[in-house]
């Protein structure tokens, strides 16, 4: 049988298109560069706290202004399930919502104090590991007299990566925490560790309203 060779191009150009379609429907796309999406949301913190607008607010605006900042960029529903442990995945959804809602306030009123103590620091970016969901973006604070370890670990939700840990100066905040509540946990169960954190909570929100 005589070959025809005037369409052996365009079958093998058919082959190829084939193959580049197939290929862009079954290749696994690179995850976001961390540090990329961290930088502008920590230039913003930074942009936040440096703003002498902010310095004219009560301290519970001042709080509530940099806690919705800091959520942009913070998974507080991740940090709450580490730092209660095991026992988060027998908690009922609505007991989940009160801790996250509990914990996240604890950590607006506990360090809202810290705001005074910015005087111009500046961030710079280190270096970062990335393993599948999971990333490290370490980087300095860097004051007048010295320079602040400071880690923001990350878990990526839709390409988004989320910080769940801020590791600083060898000292995670989540394991902090958790070793903490575990130990409220065994002494007075879950009950416990929420009249305990309402409490604390209260107390810091009665301290903000007064200064």
């Amino acid at each position: 049988m005589q070959r025809n060779h005037f369409l052996t191009p365009f079958l093998y150009a058919a082959l190829m298109f084939s193959l580049v379609v197939l290929n862009s429907h079954t290749g696994v796309a690179a995850p976001p560069d961390p540090t990329e999406q961290l930088r502008p949301f920590l230039d913003k913190v930074t942009t936040t706290l440096a703003d002498p607008k902010l310095k004219k607010m009560t301290r519970q605006e001042q709080s509530d202004r940099m806690i919705s900042v800091i959520r942009e960029r913070f998974d507080f529903r991740e940090m709450s399930k580490r730092v209660v442990g095991r026992q988060w995945q027998s908690l009922s959804d609505k007991e989940q919502d009160e801790f996250e809602h509990l914990f996240t306030r604890l950590l607006q009123y506990a360090y809202v104090g810290k705001i005074d103590e910015y005087s111009g620091q500046q961030i710079q970016f280190t270096q970062q590991r990335v393993k599948g969901d999971r990333a490290e973006v370490q980087t300095l604070l860097v004051d007048k007299n010295k320079s602040i370890p400071i880690s923001y670990i990350a878990l990526l939700r839709n390409d988004q990566w989320m910080i769940y840990d801020v590791v600083a100066e060898g000292v995670s905040l989540v394991r902090n925490y958790m070793e903490q509540f575990n130990e409220i946990l065994r002494k007075d169960g879950y009950p416990g560790l929420v009249k305990q954190l309402k409490e604390k909570v209260a107390g810091l929100e009665k301290n903000l309203t007064k200064s």
